[in-house]
């Protein structure tokens, strides 16, 4: 449940239900952000390797959602993500972002 403030100055119960009905649950491995000044854009996708024109080695970025927030929105997902992130490095250990990745066995 969630507290809210009331005009007599104290906090009231706010049940809140989650409707799941209509959701979508996808995988993305790669995120890319663009803002305006009203708005935060985020594309989730899959970064999946291809081959290029020559023989060279690509990367395809294959959008599967787009959510756009206001900025309060964006302010109040990066509290939220900060404390999962925290509890879990709590947990497990740090989470490193510049692990050198396996070569992959098809080039």
């Amino acid at each position: 449940m969630a507290e809210t403030s009331n005009p007599q100055g104290g906090q009231q119960q706010v049940q809140i239900r989650v409707d799941e009905s209509r959701m979508n649950t996808t995988y993305s491995n790669t995120i890319r952000t663009t803002t305006t000044a009203d708005e935060v854009v985020l594309d989730f996708g899959l970064n999946l390797p291809a081959q290029g024109p020559q023989g060279q080695h690509a990367m395809i970025f294959a959008v599967g959602s787009r959510i756009v927030l206001n900025w309060s929105g964006a302010k109040r997902l990066i509290s939220s993500l900060s404390q999962v992130v925290r509890a879990y490095e709590d947990q497990f250990g740090t989470i490193e972002l510049d692990q050198p990745r396996a070569a992959s066995a098809s080039h």
